[in-house]
């Protein structure tokens, strides 16, 4: 049974530059039809390969279903699947798509009535599909993977786990080096071992067909330790339950989830041992992918081994986003590490209107504070990154209004199409950005208490830094240049620098000392902030916290 995803009428028809030529924006849909599921993805791709979706639909007519054992494709399957691109095809062109790319892999091309389902979408749909080779699917999810990851330095290998196929895409230094299609697909395999139940034996002998496919397409000399980056509904899964395991619920999308090689194994032995039905109940999983996930999950750990990977990096792009860049004819640029990141947290601070010098201001106090403090606070150093962007984005609230403004940046944070950020972070940053005013992080706060402990002390530790920067200019004009740090044996003293013509910080003093308890309650001494005239405002004696 296939599902689709309504139209949003709320979408305009056309793109909000519709000319065409160079420079324009063109709408796209793209739609990939697989072994196990149907997508389309229609979206305004810049010239400089943005993509801003606009609309998507999915369908699970299971195309690729007993093409194992019978080697073409079924009829009802087929009528599922054509029926459900004859919908994508008018929805695409009922939003203003100036193109519609169509492709199938694995299973029809490799059905011996592939002809047969063409002919039925070009009459369904009016559109000719086209059928690609397994180092194209590759390709394609390489292409994706470079617009959406750092692949600038290093090696790394791309794999697309579909129903049908396993596709490897290795690349060093951002160009690609060999791309290899495997027939261990998901559906697949699924179908060859695993379909009287996942037993102890019938799971070693997939593995160990897996295992031995790849001795010889994957050499573990040349690719030991390359990032590894996985899509396909295989890995958004795997993505889904590993965060809800961390109590991660509140995160929008699983993409640039880490999941180290241990987890991979813990959750595939436990959906191994489960049955379908209970399999279905699992929190993260998708019901309808209950029945194939633990092959596809064998599949990838399989790689995992092979390369000696200690993790994997969850890509919810693939090959849908491949073709859109390919139809709008833009190559990705091969990003410096963290380049993607810095413009997509900037970009999204710009819509929502931020007020730049006060952001800026308080992310360079914010980060002063971390170097002098920070680890002895506990710190990890890559916790100073998600400080910086949570101080940039700390007031993105006031884009809906300024009452509750810390809270209205949480939701707009977490909500956020932010790239080179994990899901852990980035419900870390909306936190930390939560917190920067009103009352410290409580366990009963539903936003914070579901989270595990070590992201609960991560954000303690980075909003009580947030708060005092952010109580340095609280007058918003940067009278407080720099901060001078020092963490005695009875007290923590921060005294501030005046910036020059600055000669009254009454209202700066004033902001970091109310905000200063969090920090003592975590440091474990008091923080005292030392005016110019040598006066000491000590938390001990700071009010309550600023009201909600």
């Amino acid at each position: 049974m296939s599902s689709a995803a309504s139209p949003r009428p709320a979408r305009p028809p056309r793109p909000a530059r519709a000319k065409r030529g160079a420079g324009a924006i063109r709408r796209i849909a793209a739609i990939d039809v697989g072994s196990n599921s149907v997508r389309q993805i229609v979206a305004d791709v810049t010239p400089e390969g943005g993509i801003t979706v606009v609309d998507e639909m999915k369908a699970a007519p299971r195309l690729g279903a007993d093409l194992e054992h019978t080697g073409v494709l079924g009829t009802q399957a087929m009528e599922r699947a054509a029926a459900a691109i004859g919908r994508m095809a008018t929805l695409a062109r009922q939003l203003g798509a100036h193109r519609i790319d169509a492709v199938a892999t694995s299973a029809v091309r490799d059905a011996g009535n592939a002809a047969e389902f063409v002919a039925r979408v070009r009459q369904e749909a009016g559109l000719q599909i086209r059928i690609i080779d397994g180092a194209d699917e590759a390709r394609l999810s390489y292409l994706s993977a470079l617009a959406h990851f750092d692949l600038g330095a290093g090696r790394t290998v791309v794999m697309d786990i579909g129903g049908g196929s396993l596709e490897l895409a290795m690349a060093a230094d951002g160009v690609p080096d060999n791309l290899v299609s495997l027939p261990f697909g998901a559906l697949r395999l699924t179908e060859r071992f695993l379909s009287g139940g996942a037993t102890r034996k019938s799971l070693a002998r997939l593995r160990k067909e897996v295992r031995d496919g790849l001795r010889d397409v994957l050499p573990r000399r040349d690719w030991r330790g390359a990032q590894l980056i996985g899509s396909g509904g295989t890995f958004t899964n795997l993505a889904s339950i590993h965060l809800a395991r961390r109590g991660m619920l509140t995160a929008r999308n699983v993409h640039a989830t880490t999941v180290p090689r241990v987890d991979v194994e813990h959750i595939l032995g436990m959906l191994a041992v489960a049955s379908a039905d209970e399999r279905r109940g699992i929190v993260g999983l998708n019901p309808e992918r209950a029945d194939i996930i633990v092959a596809g999950l064998a599949v990838s750990a399989e790689v995992m081994a092979r390369l000696e990977a200690r993790e994997v990096q969850v890509s919810r792009y693939g090959i849908r986003e491949g073709l859109l860049l390919e139809a709008a004819r833009v190559v990705p640029t091969v990003a410096d590490p963290g380049a993607a990141r810095e413009r997509s947290v900037r970009e999204f601070a710009e819509r929502c209107h931020f007020e730049v010098p006060h952001a800026e201001h308080v992310q360079r106090l914010a980060l002063r504070l971390f170097d002098a403090l920070g680890p002895r606070l506990g710190c990890e150093p890559a916790e100073r990154e998600a400080l910086a962007d949570a101080a940039l984005l700390h007031d993105v609230g006031y884009h809906i209004s300024y009452d509750r403004h810390h809270k209205h940046a949480y939701h707009l944070i977490v909500h956020a199409e932010l790239l080179g950020i994990t899901p852990a972070e980035q419900v870390v940053i909306a936190n930390v950005a939560r917190y920067h005013r009103g009352s410290p992080p409580r366990k009963k706060q539903g936003n914070f208490g579901v989270l595990d402990a070590p992201l609960r002390k991560q954000i303690n530790r980075l909003a009580a830094l947030l708060r005092v920067a952010d109580g340095f200019d609280r007058g918003h004009v940067g009278a407080v240049r720099d901060v001078k740090v020092r963490w005695m044996q009875r007290a923590i003293r921060i005294t501030p620098v005046a910036t020059k013509g600055a000669n009254v910080l009454r209202l700066e003093l004033w902001g970091a000392h109310r905000k200063s308890q969090l920090l003592a309650k975590l440091a474990g001494v008091p923080v005292e902030i030392v005016g110019p005239g040598g006066e000491v405002y000590s938390s001990e004696d700071a009010g309550a916290d600023e009201a909600e």
